[in-house]
């Protein structure tokens, strides 16, 4: 017999299973001895109160033993005949990766063509970053094989559940080697130190399917049709690749957006968010989430928190929380000074970081001088403030940084505090060097956080900039059917870069849905 039930115990009965089994067994009113096996189903902490509790949904094994206790329910990739139908997927980011994935199962041969190289090659570029301030512009935080989310937290949470197969996205994640927590936990996350695994075993797996999966291939042009169709792309060695085109570049592939500009394939500008990084001690918001001096404990997770108010209408938000993590140069090219955050599975660092930004929508940048011009200002004000803030650092990666507490009074850091930023960060005036109307909202917002989650506003944080990766700065419209760009059939801008997601699992979920939709199209 099999029993599913809802517990809610203390965090020492939740991280021990017998301790677990002895709750179950009490719960059921059953003689221990009974219960062959327990699985936790689903996990999640409330930290509202002062006493932090776990809820959990458990899967209760009575009087028999259970074929698995595994909760992978495993797709197939079932090898493609020759001359199967090819599609071309540009960008090796989820969205990218789960487009072929689909297109495996749908028969379509997927060729994948990622300007960066593969994620361990990665590595050693993101390094350089930090030990010589040289931005490989192809091979970089941004760039490369999994894309932005493969140096991350790899967080799995979403909103977007109605978008499509969520469930699928993780089942297949888990499938490819992440751990099965990431199927029970209400926030899951997968870890930077495991996530580029994972991002392999699918490479094999496309590759073991028949398809073709191509680093150091940046897609410099489309081809068109005498209709305007999108019939292949061209590479910049002069390479060309015939088929429907699944666009799936990420959010800072500004040169496919310029390309795209020149190719009069129609975009918008679209709203973003930027601020700064925000540095806590993590035992310091251990203590204010988890309602206790001492912290987490032996049993608890590193804390994380989401913070939202408003500040002269419009957003002022927490961004990217990596618990337990380190802030990254996150520059795709020259000329440009980001920062981002990620964190191992362990979430084992001393730091707590998060994106702390502000909403801009459109209206609030001026038009350029020609309708080209006005496409791509939301992308040109990203820009002029990371050549700002690289102007600023002496032309390096070392950051520009100030306690918060100095930036919310307007006033300079004498000193600053340590950091998990390898490349190193100096006192400088962020209040000044980020556009007024983002540094004045970003400090009425902290003090509303505070006033929330009382010592938030602590001159043991640091401010680190800038932020300004949140999303894509335009949007590159699409018919909600048939997912195919609006005036040019062929072309499938799907992702993040084209303006359809916020995330790993999101993205991964517009790939899916955009490839059932060209597979549909091409049967």
């Amino acid at each position: 017999m099999i029993e599913n039930i809802d517990l809610r115990v203390d965090p020492r009965t939740a991280a021990q299973p017998l301790s677990l089994a002895a709750a179950l067994s009490d719960r059921l009113g059953l003689d221990a001895n009974r219960i062959k096996a327990h699985r936790i189903t689903r996990r999640s902490i409330d930290a509202r109160q002062r006493r932090v509790m776990v809820n959990l949904s458990v899967r209760v094994w009575i009087d028999e033993e259970p074929a698995t206790t595994s909760l992978i329910k495993a797709e197939q990739f079932p090898r493609l005949p020759e001359g199967a139908p090819e599609a071309i997927v540009v960008g090796a980011g989820p969205a990218g990766l789960f487009a072929a994935l689909r297109l495996i199962q749908k028969g379509i041969r997927p060729i994948l063509l990622e300007r960066g190289k593969d994620v361990d090659a990665r590595r050693r570029d993101m390094a350089g970053i930090a030990r010589e301030n040289v931005v490989d512009p192809d091979s970089n935080y941004c760039f490369g094989e999994g894309g932005a989310g493969a140096f991350s937290d790899g967080k799995l949470y979403t909103r977007s559940k109605k978008r499509g197969p969520t469930d699928v996205v993780l089942n297949i994640l888990a499938q490819h080697g992440a751990s099965e927590d990431i199927l029970i936990d209400a926030h899951p996350h997968i870890g930077t130190d495991r996530l580029p695994g994972v991002i392999k075993a699918i490479r094999e797996t496309i590759i073991g399917a028949g398809g073709e999966v191509k680093f150091g291939t940046r897609v410099k042009d489309l081809l068109l049709s005498p209709e305007g169709a999108v019939t292949g792309v061209e590479t910049a060695d002069g390479t060309v690749f015939h088929g429907p085109v699944v666009l799936a570049t990420g959010h800072s592939a500004r040169d496919v957006y310029a390309m795209l500009l020149d190719r009069r394939i129609e975009m918008q500008p679209k709203g973003l968010a930027i601020g700064v990084r925000l540095e806590h001690p993590q035992q310091l918001i251990d203590s204010i989430r988890y309602h206790s001096p001492s912290g987490r404990g032996k049993w608890l997770p590193a804390a994380e928190y989401t913070m939202l108010t408003r500040v002269d209408d419009r957003g002022v938000y927490s961004f990217c929380m990596c618990p337990g993590g380190v802030i990254i140069p996150a520059a795709s090219g020259p000329d440009q000074l980001v920062v981002n955050g990620m964190s191992a599975s362990a979430r084992g660092s001393r730091w707590a970081n998060s994106g702390m930004v502000v909403e801009i929508l459109p209206e609030d940048v001026p038009d350029g001088e020609t309708p080209e011009e006005t496409t791509l200002k939301m992308m040109r004000l990203q820009e002029r403030i990371e050549k700002n803030f690289f102007d600023e650092a002496g032309h390096t990666q070392n950051a520009p940084a100030q306690r918060m507490t100095d930036f919310v009074a307007s006033r300079p850091s004498k000193t600053l505090p340590p950091t998990s930023y390898a490349p190193g960060i100096h006192p400088a005036r962020l209040d000044q060097l980020l556009p007024r109307g983002i540094a004045s909202r970003l400090q009425r917002g902290f003090k509303d956080f505070d006033r929330k989650n009382k010592g938030f506003l602590t001159p043991e944080a640091t401010l680190i900039g800038c932020e300004t990766r949140t999303s894509s700065p335009v949007r590159i419209p699409r018919d909600p059917a048939t997912f195919t760009h609006v005036k040019t059939p062929g072309l499938y801008p799907v992702g993040e870069g084209a303006g359809y997601a916020g995330g790993i699992v999101s993205a991964a979920v517009d790939g899916i849905n955009a490839a059932d939709a060209l597979a549909a199209a091409i049967s």
